[in-house]
């Protein structure tokens, strides 16, 4: 058996998001599946707000992509997280590790990657996969705006 270290296991305290390989990059993902959801931006001061709405691609279940690799074909307005783009994370719920990490801060405690269980991010009640609605399920966005527990400055009332 080959012992890993702490630095290689613990990569995202050790490395910048632009240092990370391809596989390290797509482990921060979560599966909260809370970037799936449409989003409404108030034009009058820029604030994002989610919806139950999700995405048509999204498994609401498992919380992924029905069809990951090809999800940009499929749904052009799907965007790409890159290293290039992160000056645009703000729209990311602030408890995505994308963010988190951009913003220097440490990943939270029931994040798979600390955990080593992929269903933590359930399990603290973070995920999507309780209140997340069908897009096709949804005639009124205005409607389905929800506040999404552990963001800062907001309550949980889902």
């Amino acid at each position: 058996m080959i012992k890993q270290d702490k630095t290689s296991v613990e990569f995202w305290k050790h490395k910048r998001l632009s240092q990370m390989t391809h596989a390290e990059w797509e482990s921060l993902c979560d599966g909260c599946a809370r970037c799936c959801l449409h989003k409404l931006e108030d034009e009058e001061d820029g604030r994002m707000y989610y919806t139950r709405a999700a995405c048509s691609l999204l498994d609401i279940q498992a919380c992924r992509c029905k069809d990951y690799n090809n999800r940009q074909s499929l749904m052009p307005d799907c965007i790409q997280l890159s290293i290039e783009n992160a000056h645009y994370f703000d729209w990311l719920p602030a408890t995505c590790a994308y963010r988190l990490l951009a913003e220097g801060e440490p990943l939270p405690e029931w994040h798979p990657l600390i955990t080593g269980d992929p269903d933590s991010v359930h399990k603290a009640g973070i995920s999507v996969r309780h209140i997340a609605k069908a897009e096709t399920d949804v005639s009124d966005l205005a409607e389905e705006v929800i506040v999404l527990s552990h963001e800062p400055d907001m309550t949980d009332d889902t």
